[in-house]
């Protein structure tokens, strides 16, 4: 079954991207998460996000287009990224959630991917 982890980061992780001291330790531990999901064989598709303020948002109402930079929600926290995994259960996509960096600052969210329609 495919599970996408959606994480769920933290301004101050955002702001750790771009950080002369930190942002050695933020891109090691992604990419040692990328490399456990690459080698284990369950990683289908990720892609990190740009920070929140490189966002628009788009809404039709009433016939109307509506364009918004960046994100709709005022939060602390934003998505910065997701992986779409293939695992045998929800257990096991939650045990791969609990390894994600996002996990530490943030928070994740584990949903099951809709089947492709045929």
């Amino acid at each position: 079954m495919q599970y996408a982890i959606l994480a769920v980061e933290h301004d101050t992780d955002f702001a750790e991207r771009t950080d002369e001291v930190r942002s050695g330790e933020y891109w090691a531990s992604w990419a040692g998460y990328v490399a456990a999901l690459r080698e284990s064989g369950v990683l289908l598709h990720g892609a990190g996000l740009m920070p929140p303020e490189t966002a628009t948002t788009v809404r039709m109402r009433g016939g109307t287009l509506a364009v918004q930079d960046g994100p709709f929600a005022e939060a602390k926290e934003q998505l910065g990224g997701l992986f779409v995994i293939d695992v045998d259960d929800l257990d096991t996509a939650l045990q791969w959630a609990a390894r994600c960096p996002a996990a530490v600052h943030g928070s994740v969210e584990v949903r099951p991917v809709i089947p492709p329609m045929s």
